[in-house]
């Protein structure tokens, strides 16, 4: 299963720089970062059917970093959402696949997202909404940590601690960058996991959040949290941009990034193992 997984990253990336490279422009660093995350949730643990993407008592996954938005299409486009070839109109007049997340226009995205905070706060909501309900459902979402900066953050993560919201499960991508500088200089968060801790939640680290077998392991572990009456804050310290060594060259530059069509091949032949 593993190995089919780590092959799947390799497709799903090369998914998101042929639809940008297409496009020639669009947000690759923060896309490439969560690749294995959405391998390991889209493909493994996550109780979804394509076939009815409105299915009651589904699980739910929410890119409150809406930006992230290209890497979800190639997720949901290798699962049966869509079909693939769809994923070269991102972005584009009359698309269904618009930059940021929108519920209302692409199938299986559970929530529109991309002003920054508050996709995460709608993850809380939905949260207790099926605890209210009581379908079973497990929420998933992930957020940037530019994005931990947001006040909004904070007043969600302190609601969830209280409603002891333990079908929730959070990722923080904590690749240290941001669209104007290093996280750390901009304000830091250091000591993150600390932070969440004291908000109610527990906290599993993930030294590597670009190898898919600690991904793995570390959502298991998450929903073994589930009866503890925590809500889990999984911190996955990424590589922005990973996988393709000129989008990690850039920095910060590659939060949204111009990509041309032959950059695009050097990066499917980077991903390959080709170039």
């Amino acid at each position: 299963m593993q190995e089919d997984l780590k092959a799947l990253c390799r497709d799903l990336r090369c998914d998101i720089m042929t639809a940008i490279g297409h496009l020639g422009v669009g947000h690759a660093g923060g896309s490439l970062s969560i690749v294995e995350l959405l391998a390991v949730l889209y493909f493994k643990e996550m109780h979804i059917d394509p076939a009815q993407p409105d299915m009651p008592g589904r699980d739910r996954f929410i890119c409150s970093k809406g930006h992230a938005g290209p890497a979800v299409y190639a997720a949901l486009a290798r699962r049966g959402y869509f079909p693939r070839d769809l994923l070269m109109t991102l972005n584009q007049g009359g698309t269904s696949l618009p930059s940021h997340c929108d519920m209302l226009r692409t199938p299986g995205v559970d929530m529109t997202t991309g002003s920054l905070g508050q996709g995460f706060s709608c993850a809380v909501g939905v949260a207790l909404g099926s605890r209210l309900a009581g379908d079973g459902a497990t929420v998933y979402t992930v957020i940037g940590d530019g994005e931990s900066q947001e006040g909004q953050i904070w007043e969600a993560a302190m609601l969830a601690g209280n409603k002891h919201l333990d079908n929730l499960i959070a990722f923080t991508d904590y690749n240290k960058l941001q669209i104007d500088d290093p996280v750390a200089v901009i304000n830091d968060l250091a000591p993150l996991g600390a932070k969440w801790r004291a908000f109610g939640w527990h906290v599993i680290e993930v030294e590597d959040g670009n190898d898919v077998d600690q991904v793995a392991q570390a959502v298991a572990l998450a929903k073994r949290n589930r009866g503890s009456g925590k809500p889990t804050m999984v911190i996955l310290h990424t590589v922005k941009g990973s996988g393709v060594s000129f989008i990690i060259e850039r920095g910060c530059g590659n939060h949204n990034t111009k990509v041309t069509e032959e950059e695009a091949r050097r990066a499917v032949a980077e991903i390959r193992g080709e170039a």
